[in-house]
């Protein structure tokens, strides 16, 4: 097992080091607890299918359980999913960077490791500022579940992730209390009509003022 280090973020421009080792670490294939508005998120290259699988292993997740990709810039998205829809955009234009997961159909780019071996890829932009820019200096989009062994509570603080994850990853970016603290909304844009698969901050009444058809999963 690597030895887990902590790396304290308070400040984009003076903590320029931190993020540089954090964001070299990610382009490497390593796993990087990072801080997000939601939770703290268990960050790997989302295009490399032997992170992701370092993921699943350090979580004791179940393999087909798909696994959120993060984007700092919607120029990342066309290449990760067949068609943008125009619901996305609208949906982007209103809630992103925020904490709403849409998902689409994915493109070849995406490995069945990350996807969980669905033709489906989830993404999501946050809005926390590290996070955003571990994402454009690893210059990958990151694959990213919450920062903790299944089945334990979801991080919030870096402290969380110490106690859950020292010792199954490389580095724990400390950037301070998730502002949310839940995890974010998830949506489908492959369903007629759209439909919220996981309720979070943002509300299947705000979906509605953008997608007027938006329904709420039963399941």
């Amino acid at each position: 097992m690597p030895r887990t280090k902590v790396l304290k973020v308070t400040d984009i421009e003076k903590d320029r080091a931190a993020l540089d080792q954090a964001a070299a670490l990610l382009r490497e294939g390593k796993l990087v607890a990072i801080p997000t508005e939601t939770v703290y998120g268990l960050a790997a290259n989302a295009l490399d299918p032997q992170a992701a699988h370092a993921i699943y292993t350090a979580k004791g997740r179940p393999g087909d359980n798909p696994l959120i990709v993060h984007v700092s810039d919607l120029s990342q998205i066309p290449p990760l999913v067949k068609t943008v829809p125009d619901a996305l955009r609208r949906l982007a234009e209103a809630f992103w960077p925020g904490p709403m997961t849409v998902i689409m159909e994915k493109s070849d780019k995406i490995p069945p490791a990350t996807s969980g071996g669905l033709e489906t890829v989830a993404i999501r932009m946050p809005s926390h500022p590290v996070a955003r820019e571990l994402i454009r200096r690893s210059g990958v989009p990151l694959a990213a579940p919450s920062a903790n062994l299944s089945g334990s509570p979801s991080p919030t603080t870096a402290q969380h992730c110490i106690d859950d994850l020292t010792g199954r990853v490389d580095v724990i970016v400390d950037g301070g209390e998730c502002e949310v603290g839940v995890e974010s909304t998830v949506l489908t844009l492959c369903t007629d009509p759209p439909s919220v698969l996981r309720p979070g901050a943002v509300t299947l009444e705000m979906l509605r003022q953008v997608i007027p058809e938006m329904t709420l999963d039963p399941g």
